[in-house]
This record gives structure tokens, C-alpha cells and sequence, in this order.
């Protein structure tokens, strides 16, 4: 069968799309979507629009392609839908062209406040899971396969980097065990944990290995620093963000050039009590989504491996890397 789309379909499709994005509303809410997911009540207080008023524009722009909807447990979370070059190449340059636009353009005033209480709303379960500190944190389910999942990291770290480099940056460090076995490898370790009980235990247990790492206690994206690094490195931390994909993107722009990214994850899955009882904002995460998220940063995927835990869960281990810098017209561009 051709890929050409059918000039009838290509038609349809492109219909649908000046139909969806000609309405003001429905650019807002492509607009607050950016590369987050929200719910329709989230939404909702977001734009200051009633729920029912919120489900028709919806409708259209899921009618339209433009937004899709994916279930995290008993709620749909809405998004952006990639276009779909295959199906509709002219639609799909179209809605690049949008969604690129719309990423231009200033939000309203009113909406970074209301970002600000969407974000302290979606991490009060993680934030109070993590404030209880030694007992629950010790309970946690995944902390018995730590050891297997950040070796594994490790050993894709240094396939990556065989030379290793001169700054590293892990994002929730925990109680600094990677920090430990990749410590000879870099000059500069940086961690920044958003739990004061895991932060002693690390600066504790690399004290004990003679390991010298600046250990900073803050919450990602908020607290990201200055400087670029060789590595950055998510372990199992990713399913706590109030915003993944913001915390993603904001881990990518801390890389130099040739740097690596390296994120350890769940696999998507619909286990509800990681919620209710461990503070885990989002259900996993499938692999389309992560490569998505990375790949409108400008790294590009390298390996990835899957391992599965006794508990039934399965992870996800991958490494991305910033592209080497080009050289046009005798000049350097990144």
C-alpha cells in the first residue's frame, strides 16, 4: 500500500484541524498542554472554564487529532497528540507548525500562578511521603532492587562515557550509593535531594567512603543550577515530579555537548496503591513518552535496557545524548 495520504483524507484531516485551532479556547488549552498532561479538572481551574464548557473543546480538539487522552488509574489526563506524518503529512506540518508557535508565545498573567498551585496540589502525597522519613522511606517496595537498577545505570553511564568527564549531576540521589560507584570517574559530583532525612544518610555514607560530593537539598526544576555537566542522571525519581516532562527537558539543558542523560524508570503500569501509599505522582512511564519528551530537548536516544523486579514491575534504563556540535560556514553551533 502507498503512504500517500488519499487528497479526500489529507482534505478531512486538515478540515478538522483549521476547525479545531480557529477558536480561541481551544488554543489555550493546546497552550497550557505544552509537553504536560492534565486532567480535565486540572485544566479546568487552569483556564477558568466550567468542566462542561472545558468537554466540548476537548471533544473537538481529540476529534481534530490535536489531543489525546491517556489513563493514569481512574482519570484520563489529556495532552498533545504527536502529529502523524504518515497518515496526513500536510496536517501534520500544520500542527508542528502550531504546537511550535504556541511554545512562542507568553502564557496569560494568571498562568504561572495557577501552574504554582497545580504543582504543590500534585506533589502533597509525594512531599508528605517523603516528610515521614525513616519508616515509610525504609517500607519502599522498589528500594529492594536499588542495588540491581543503579549498577545497571552505571555500567550504561560508562559505556557512554568511557573516559569518564569532569562534572556529574544526579537528581535525587537518595541516600548516595551512585554517587559512590561512579565518584572515580568524575572530578565534580553534584546531587540535589528533596528529602532532609535521605540528604544526611548520603552525605553520611559517601563521608564514610571518602567520596567528595557537594550534596544540595531542593526540589527539581526549581532549584537546577547554573553550570552544564558530562552526565545527568534521573534514578527512579521521575514518577515524583509534579511535571515530567519540564523536569526532563530542564535535565537535558544542563548537559554539554557530547553529555549524557541517564534515566532509570517504571515501565507504565496502572498499580494505584504506588500512589495511595508511596507518593508516586505518575503510574510509570511508556517508552514513546520519555523519547518524546527528550528528543524536543535535542538529545538523541542511545541504549536502553529493561529489567524485570520480583514484584511484577518492570524498569526501563536508557541513555540519551546531546549532540556533538556542528561545524557550518566555519563556525560552531550546538
Amino acid at each position: 500500500m502507498s503512504n500517500i495520504a488519499s487528497p479526500a483524507f489529507t482534505l478531512n484531516s486538515l478540515a478538522a484541524f483549521y476547525k479545531a485551532a480557529g477558536d480561541e479556547l481551544r488554543l489555550k488549552v493546546l497552550q497550557a498542554l505544552g509537553n504536560n498532561s492534565f486532567a480535565a479538572s486540572e485544566l479546568s481551574t487552569l483556564l477558568a472554564l466550567s468542566q462542561s464548557r472545558l468537554s466540548h473543546h476537548l471533544k473537538v480538539l481529540t476529534q481534530a487529532g490535536l489531543v489525546e487522552a491517556r489513563r493514569e488509574g481512574n482519570t484520563l489526563f489529556y495532552r498533545r497528540r504527536l502529529p502523524d506524518w504518515e497518515a496526513s503529512p500536510i496536517t501534520a506540518a500544520a500542527q508542528q507548525a502550531l504546537f511550535h508557535r504556541l511554545n512562542q508565545m507568553a502564557l496569560d498573567p494568571d498562568m504561572p500562578a495557577a501552574f504554582e498551585l497545580l504543582e504543590q496540589a500534585r506533589s502533597a502525597k509525594s512531599q508528605a511521603y517523603f516528610a515521614s522519613q525513616d519508616t515509610r522511606l525504609q517500607e519502599d517496595p522498589f528500594l529492594a532492587y536499588s542495588q540491581d537498577y543503579q549498577a545497571l545505570a552505571a555500567s550504561m553511564l560508562q559505556r557512554a562515557l568511557p573516559q569518564g568527564g569532569e562534572a556529574l549531576l544526579e537528581i535525587g540521589p537518595g541516600e548516595g550509593q551512585f554517587l559512590a560507584k561512579v565518584a572515580k570517574h568524575f572530578q565534580y559530583l553534584l546531587g540535589i535531594e528533596r528529602s532532609p532525612a535521605q540528604l544526611q544518610r548520603a552525605k553520611k555514607l559517601l563521608q564514610a567512603q571518602g567520596v567528595n560530593a557537594q550534596l544540595e537539598q531542593g526540589h527539581w526544576p526549581n532549584q537546577a543550577p547554573a553550570q552544564q555537566f558530562d552526565a545527568v542522571v534521573l534514578n527512579m525519581v521521575l514518577h515524583h515530579m509534579a511535571h515530567p516532562a519540564d523536569a526532563l527537558i530542564a535535565a537535558a539543558r544542563r548537559l554539554k555537548p557530547n553529555g549524557v542523560l541517564i534515566i532509570t524508570e517504571l515501565c507504565a503500569h496502572q498499580q494505584l496503591w504506588t500512589q495511595t501509599n508511596y507518593g508516586h505522582v505518575w503510574l510509570g512511564f511508556h517508552e514513546q513518552d520519555l523519547q518524546h519528551w527528550l528528543a524536543s530537548a535535542g538529545l538523541e536516544a542511545q541504549e536502553c535496557q529493561f529489567m524485570a523486579l520480583g514484584n511484577g514491575f518492570q524498569l526501563q534504563v536508557r541513555s540519551f545524548t546531546h549532540p556533538k556540535t556542528k561545524q557550518m560556514n566555519g563556525t560552531t553551533t550546538e
